[in-house]
């Protein structure tokens, strides 16, 4: 039997011990479920291991095929251009390896889930003071980068966070390279008549980003004592997180790398959209569209089959 693909986990990294320890944790909790994989992880920057160290390890233990998942929520310079970069360095060091390449880990709905409780959470849980969601304006604060599309994966997420959840809104901002920065978004939620506002890290681990939101949260709630103003927790190693990974995993060794079908209403049960999971997908017909010349008055077509004349 032929052994399966290694995991490889590709991480940003980051100065912030407690957060570089947190990933290791994450990679030696991930081996743990998956005796039947070599796994390993390792940093494009800023913390060791490095990734190349990684993939040493695994190529010392006979590994030959690699599938790298980039534990990373959002598709920036990193996911693009230095892993895969990474990744071609080690095929030239170590000849005859091989190696697919997963997505990153985006606003999946297992993660969206882990967002609403730590929101939950930061709202008062279950106690009787608990905040009404009807009341809360989400402010969304990503990492932020120069890469436009990436910004924008910030954005959709929120949009996700916001579809069928009741919050009054979720708006969004970013913690370095791109506007608005974290007082920015916390003035527009104003702006926008916020009563209540819970800031939330779009973060996986702990770090020196997510402690800067923290700290501009806390600046800004003391210049504004009118405003009840929350902060949330990172998504942290929960057991979606892990679960994701697998998937990623599965996905980059199966080759089924697909669009954006993880949240498409279609496929999984969105809040609120629950009916339309396995939906069989019709073809959608405008009364004069389908050639034919209705002189004025369209026809109504059922379950797309054109009637004959």
């Amino acid at each position: 039997m032929t052994t399966p693909p290694a995991l490889l986990i590709a991480g940003h990294g980051t100065r912030d011990d407690a957060g570089a320890e947190a990933f290791r944790d994450f990679v030696r909790e991930l081996g743990r479920r998956h005796p039947e994989l070599p796994v390993a992880g390792g940093f494009i920057e800023l913390s060791p291991p490095p990734l190349g160290d990684a993939v040493a390890e695994l190529v010392d233990k006979g590994v030959r095929r690699f599938a790298a998942v980039p534990l990373m929520l959002v598709s920036a310079g990193h996911a693009k251009g230095d892993i895969p970069a990474a990744l071609a360095r080690e095929k030239e060091r170590h000849p005859g390896i091989s190696y697919t390449y997963g997505r990153p880990l985006g606003p999946h709905p297992a993660l969206l889930a882990v967002l609403e409780r730590r929101l939950d959470e930061a709202m008062g849980g279950s106690s009787r003071a608990a905040l009404d969601r009807a009341d809360v304006t989400v402010l969304l604060v990503g990492r932020g980068s120069t890469d436009p599309d990436a910004n924008a994966e910030v954005y959709k997420a929120a949009r996700l966070l916001w579809e069928g959840r009741g919050y009054a809104g979720v708006e969004t901002a970013f913690v370095s390279l791109a506007a608005p920065d974290v007082p920015s978004g916390l003035d527009r939620c104003l702006k926008l008549g916020a009563r209540r506002i819970v800031v939330l890290p779009y973060f996986l681990f702990t770090g020196i980003l997510p402690d800067r939101v923290r700290q501009q949260t806390e600046g800004w709630a003391a210049a504004h004592p009118e405003v009840e103003v929350r902060s949330a927790d990172v998504v942290g190693p929960e057991p979606e997180l892990l679960d994701l990974v697998m998937e990623r995993y599965r996905e980059a060794v199966e080759g089924d790398l697909r669009m954006n079908c993880d949240s498409c209403v279609y496929r999984i049960a969105l809040p609120g959209f629950e009916d339309k999971v396995g939906l069989p997908q019709q073809p959608h017909f405008h009364p004069d569209d389908d050639g034919h010349h209705h002189h004025g008055h369209g026809h109504h077509h059922h379950g797309g089959h054109a009637h004959a004349h």
